[in-house]
């Protein structure tokens, strides 16, 4: 149990124009000071275009789009399950083609 205490790490991390207490494990600290900091980047962003025009609510969730789109683009650049598919039929066809020479 102690040891388990030892990889965690109480931090407190400044979002936006809020102060956050999290416990994290100790080698995500980077992530989560990137992710806050990246928060408070782009709201500022939005907060400069509509702050008078929109409320803060409505600020903070184009913040969370604004960051979710950017991670579904990651995400669907990196998939790499079209890639095994062509692999597979491939490597199927390749098999097919050595054994019929045999």
């Amino acid at each position: 149990m102690a040891e388990q205490n030892r990889d965690k790490l109480h931090i407190r991390l400044h979002v936006y124009d809020e102060e956050l207490e999290v416990v994290v494990d100790r080698d995500e600290e980077e992530y989560y000071r990137a992710a806050a900091k990246l928060i408070t980047d782009r709201y500022n962003v939005y907060a400069q275009m509509y702050k008078g025009h929109k409320g803060d609510h409505t600020i903070a969730l184009m913040t969370l789009i604004d960051i979710a789109l950017q991670y579904q683009k990651e995400r669907y650049k990196n998939d790499t399950a079209p890639y095994n598919d062509i692999l597979t039929r491939l490597t199927a066809e390749i098999e097919d083609a050595l054994s019929d020479k045999r």
